[in-house]
């Protein structure tokens, strides 16, 4: 992640999340849609820079340090995936994935390799402005910290009060999403959390359809902690109905 945009995020975080402070980086190659969205979305209070072409959204990312991208897929020269894996090369920013094609394997493409939230065309302004908002509310808002350091065995250490996860000695960085997600998890060790439950908690209320998601990101906490994630000892899935965390040896291990 950029420095710059890491201490950005950091004093935003600090702060309620007003629009007025947000910008948002919204890219498409049609200049109508483009100027619908942007008039849209300053209505709402956003700041919006624009670009139209996945180039120009690279150099506006550097330049604006944005808190949200507004990502088209359909692009000339470089599509939006590629522009995606790009953004994922130096910025964790949450970025929204914008389309026509409806595929799933298109959807699960992008989840994978790095989006937040995926929107097909056509949508409305409104279902647009909820999906930001709810994945604002999920980046800059950190979950509930407890006190201490759990040690779950002698691989996996959380810090929920320092925000960091140790995997065999050595740190690893979560997404904001994917830290939501283990601390819900954990929090909740020994107990089934349902698929609905998990998605309300993590993603909010408005996503309890969207299995996929939920999928895809146990998928990659699994890849991070687990030393086996075909054999996971430690996410543990609960077929058709969730996930539950293992039981801990001691509920809190606090150092």
């Amino acid at each position: 992640m950029l420095t710059s945009e890491r201490n950005a995020m950091e004093r935003r975080q600090q702060q309620h999340i007003d629009p007025r402070n947000i910008t948002v980086l919204v890219v498409d190659d049609e200049p109508r849609l483009l100027d619908v969205m942007r008039m849209n979305l300053e209505v709402e209070g956003y700041r919006v820079v624009t670009a139209s072409n996945g180039y120009e959204a690279l150099d506006r990312l550097k330049e604006d340090l944005p808190d949200l991208v507004a990502l088209d897929v359909m692009m000339p020269d470089m599509d939006g995936f590629t522009t995606l894996e790009r953004i994922r090369e130096v910025s964790n920013v949450p970025v929204i994935m914008l389309t026509v094609r409806q595929e799933e394997s298109d959807r699960i493409r992008g989840l994978e390799i790095g989006a937040d939230d995926y929107l097909t065309k056509p949508y409305s302004p409104r279902e647009l402005q909820s999906r930001i908002k709810a994945l604002l509310r999920r980046s800059f808002t950190p979950a509930p910290a407890r006190k201490t350091r759990i040690v779950v065995d002698d691989d996996l250490t959380i810090d929920f009060g320092k925000h960091e996860v140790w995997v065999r000695g050595q740190k690893v960085t979560l997404r904001p999403t994917e830290y939501r997600l283990l601390y819900h998890l954990v929090n909740n060790a020994g107990r089934l959390m349902t698929h609905d439950a998990l998605l309300s908690k993590v993603w909010g209320p408005e996503y309890r359809d969207e299995s996929h998601y939920l999928r895809l990101y146990i998928n990659y906490l699994r890849q991070k902690l687990e030393r086996d994630p075909a054999h996971p000892k430690y996410i543990l899935t609960e077929r058709g109905v969730g996930y539950r965390f293992r039981e801990l040896d001691s509920p809190e291990a606090q150092s």
